[in-house]
């Protein structure tokens, strides 16, 4: 045939197309059994019987062919060659269809159509394409099978432009109202997802065609959009000519399980026992599955056991409802009972059995359905052999999850990969699931979304995650949406947010995943207000917004980080207009927003209101309470979180530890707490053995302090600069600067406030060089610019060593601009040596900064009178009269 190369399965090279045989002696030298048949039963039987020539082996059809040329009946009957070119086309050799098809010399209208239904049958789309433009060029005249065969390789292909241009020829040529070609274009339409284009071919016409109603419904259901798929069903029943079938009502049945919609699968139900095709095994076995999904389980059994036929589907979807329900013991009965009854087991049963079996309380039922698989010879399936490897990690025998997988030696099949990826995830094993991952891509697997979905998951490395990223793009696989958001949020985890805003705005179609990660990643490093423009922006340009708890959780806990509490307010009404009222995930974000806001009563009202309140919510209030200095409040909720035994983390202890110790209350409920602490195992946790080292630090028991802190595990930052302050105002200092340089051998770095303990250490101990070298060391060795609190520790350093001139010079160089504590701390050492001059001069400093306070007022006129300038100390005294400032009388308290 002119103008179209043939590449098949069999030949992987261009096949040159000849006129005619040379010779078909050729196929006669060597005669095969079957060949005795042919030659018994002659050409002619083929002619008046194609159907004997279905089914026939590739070498069976060529003797025929060969029998048909030597009798010379082949070129002059049109009906022959066809039959011919339908043997070839169903032993899937299409190059042989095509050398007779350019060996006819009168072709006709069902020639081209065989050919064209061939190269569809042998998934040769391309080639369905050319064929069908040839026969346009060459002015054959086409029929409703001509365009439809066509329209199906245009599906298959999902090429919309061409199948427009069949149904423009459609709509010229008269055809626009045949069943067969519409159902074509609808289907085309719904498999690349244009709805609207696909009602409007319905629509155009009046249809009373249920194969094109069927093709809208179930169009709409594979692309999920269900409710549609039901008002087009409604549309069906107003319509007195159409009548649902059994493939209508299996589709509807399959969106109503999608949308939960219980009642409505019931009334359609009764619509099929009225109709009475509830006796058809294929709508019997969609109605079980309805109710399996819906969960009505009770349902479910009622229709399994009405059903006069039931096959391996019913029993899978009976084995599925109940892993859904979570009643394992069920499905494994049920498989029990399949196996009794001799009904067929195919790898999907297994697969939906082995998910019962996915918990460590069913590990002995996985295993001896794993012994019954190897006896039965699903072994070898990649289906079967994934589920194991899912069961057996996901009951805690990751090990045996890999025993599984490495007996797949040589397996290419990408699934079984995928599954032993995300099983070393779900195991915490990431260096495993990362060498495995490399392995994949060294012994040429494509990975598919799976695989690198699970993988970014566990990558917190730029460096790793950008090789990955460029992994996806060669697979072609970075379009998909679970691969684009485990994209963003790998580089928003790495802390790469213009990468991970680049790879969200690179997204085709964003989900919800995909705006949640966005919107946490913003939140999570310091960029709240943009995570909430960017909430705003999903709403305004998404074309059908659907809301979830976590994306609303997450932009209420971004107003929670700028305190913005109008913005999280209309955040909250939303929430509620969207019908998320009382959910657990929502009403713990919002306590923890009103009380990040101070809106304690806000937070307390949704707090009472909670149905079930889970430890963060008891745990956001009781640090709401300590924080705004509500002990009691705080003490209280505390003991009801006990008393319903919910469990106490962490960061509701430190809290609670927090509170005492603000209290400064002389009770023993600081050594209860403590006490309590050791009974729960989290007297090692580093912010709770932090808590408890501050409270006996302020307690004055230094050796408790001592105790606690080497309790801790692995002490972080707080934990170690809470240890050094501790032992610095404890007159420690030598301790001190040991703890500062054990932390720094561990690999802490200190930040500005462990230097304010340092100085305070170096000050207890009158180290002056060793405070000028941890001061000069912040800024040399850790690039922290010290601040007033730095400098004041410093003159305090100096003060206590006597060398006050060296600390007046220290404050007039001062890079900051000093404050009052700093001139304060230079007068006080003043007063201690007697150094009235600079103590003056100090005092001046002071008046200017605060003015006439009635502390320092009496400080400085004090000065004034010890070195005998009473003009100053009655200045000071007629000043503080003029200001109200009155020095309160000996022996008097407003209290």
């Amino acid at each position: 045939m002119n103008g179209i190369k043939i590449f098949t399965s069999n030949h992987n090279k261009l096949l040159c197309f000849h006129r005619k045989f040379t010779s078909s002696a050729a196929l006669l030298e060597s005669p095969i059994e079957s060949a005795g048949k042919c030659n018994e039963l002659g050409p002619l039987h083929f002619l008046s019987n194609p159907r004997e020539m279905r089914g026939s082996a590739l070498s069976e059809t060529k003797l025929a062919h060969a029998l048909l040329l030597k009798s010379r009946v082949l070129y002059s009957n049109i009906y022959a060659a066809n039959n011919l070119i339908s043997a070839y086309s169903e032993c899937s050799h299409m190059d042989c269809a095509f050398k007779l098809f350019d060996e006819i010399p009168d072709r006709n209208l069902v020639t081209w159509n065989l050919m064209i239904l061939g190269c569809n049958k042998n998934f040769l789309f391309d080639i369905s394409w050319s064929v069908f433009r040839q026969m346009h060029k060459a002015g054959v005249g086409m029929d409703e099978f001509t365009y439809g065969t066509t329209l199906s390789a245009c599906n298959a292909l999902e090429h919309v432009k061409r199948g427009e241009q069949i149904y423009g020829l459609v709509a010229k040529n008269g055809f626009f109202s045949n069943g067969y070609v519409r159902t074509g274009m609808i289907d085309l339409f719904s498999r690349c997802r244009m709805t609207d284009d696909a009602l409007k071919v319905l629509y155009e016409n009046h249809c009373e065609n249920v194969v094109c109603w069927n093709a809208v419904v179930s169009g709409a259901v594979k692309n999920k959009d269900n409710w549609l798929a039901l008002e087009i069903f409604s549309q069906m029943c107003r319509h007195s000519s159409v009548i649902p079938n059994a493939f209508t009502f299996s589709s509807v049945l399959t969106a109503c399980a999608a949308v939960e919609e219980l009642n409505l699968g019931r009334n359609i139900h009764g619509c099929v026992i009225k109709s009475g095709v509830g006796s058809d095994i294929f709508v019997g076995t969609s109605i079980l599955d309805f109710y399996a999904k819906s969960g009505a389980m009770c349902d479910a059994i009622k229709q399994f056991r009405q059903m006069p036929i039931r096959n391996v589907v019913s029993y899978t979807a009976m084995i599925s409802g109940f892993v859904k329900e979570g009643d394992s013991d069920s499905a494994v009965r049920i498989l029990n009972d399949m196996r009794k009854t001799g009904q067929e087991i195919n790898s999907y049963t297994i697969s939906s059995v082995l998910a019962a079996c996915a918990n460590p309380a069913m590990f002995t039922e996985a295993l001896q359905i794993h012994c019954w698989i190897f006896k039965n010879g699903l072994y070898s399936n990649p289906v079967v052999k994934a589920s194991l490897i899912n069961t057996y990690s996901k009951a805690g025998a990751v090990n045996l999850s890999e025993k599984a997988f490495a007996e797949t030696r040589g397996v290419k099949q990408v699934g079984i990969w995928a599954n032993m990826i995300s099983a070393f995830v779900q195991s915490e094993c990431y260096e495993k699931a990362i060498a495995l991952f490399r392995r994949m891509l060294r012994e040429g697997i494509v990975p598919d979304k799976f695989s690198f979905s699970s993988l970014l998951s566990i990558i917190d490395s730029l460096s790793l995650g950008r090789q990955v990223h460029g992994c996806t793009i060669k697979a072609g696989v970075v379009a998909e949406v679970s691969v684009g958001s485990s994209i963003v949020t790998m580089y928003s985890k790495c802390g790469d947010l213009n990468e991970s805003l680049k790879a969200f705005e690179n997204l085709e179609k964003k989900d919800n995943v995909s705006w949640t990660s966005m919107i946490s990643g913003f939140s999570e490093h310091g960029f709240p207000d943009k995570a909430v423009d960017l909430f705003r922006e999903m709403i305004v340009f998404q074309e059908k917004p659907v809301f979830d708890e976590k994306v609303l959780a997450s932009v209420i806990n971004a107003c929670s980080s700028f305190h913005a509490l109008d913005s999280g307010k209309e955040i909250h009404g939303f929430s509620i207009r969207c019908g998320f009222f009382e959910q657990a995930t929502i009403d713990e974000a919002l306590v923890n927003f009103y009380v990040k806001c101070d809106d304690l009563d806000s937070a307390r009202i949704i707090f009472h209101k909670m149905p079930f309140k889970g430890s963060i919510s008891w745990s956001s209030l009781v640090s709401g309470y300590s924080q705004r200095g509500l002990i009691m409040e705080a003490f209280r909720l505390f003991q009801e979180m006990l008393l319903s035994d919910i469990q106490v983390d962490a960061f509701t202890i430190s809290s609670v530890i927090g509170s005492f110790t603000i209290s400064n209350q002389k009770s023993d409920f600081g050594t209860q707490l403590h006490a309590y602490i050791a009974k729960i195992g989290l007297e090692s946790e580093a912010s709770v053995g932090s808590s408890l080292v501050m409270m006996y630090s302020k307690r004055g028991s230094i050796d408790d302090c001592d105790k606690v802190f080497r309790q801790i595990i692995n002490p972080d930052l707080f934990s170690w600069t809470t240890m050094i302050a501790s032992y610095a105002n404890h007159g420690k200092g030598s301790k001190a600067l040991q703890l500062f340089d054990l932390m720094k051998e561990s690999g802490i770095f200190p930040d500005d406030v462990t230097f304010v303990g340092v100085l305070s250490a170096c000050s207890h101990t009158g180290l002056v060089e060793d405070g000028y070298f941890h001061l000069n060391s912040m800024i040399r060795e850790y690039k922290i610019e010290p601040n007033i609190k730095h400098y004041a520790c410093m003159v305090d350093i100096l003060g206590r060593a006597g060398r006050l001139d060296e600390a007046k010079r220290f404050i007039t160089e001062m890079p900051l601009e000093p404050d009052a504590l700093v001139w304060e701390t230079l007068l006080a050492f003043c007063r201690v040596h007697g150094n009235w001059g600079i103590g003056k001069m100090a005092a001046e400093e002071i008046m200017k900064l605060r003015g006439f306070d009635e502390g320092v007022s009496i400080s400085v006129s004090n000065i004034f009178a010890e070195v005998g300038e009473w003009e100053g100390v009655e200045k000071i005294r007629v000043s503080m009269e003029e200001s109200g400032v009155k020095k309160k009388e000996p022996g008097w308290s407003f209290v």
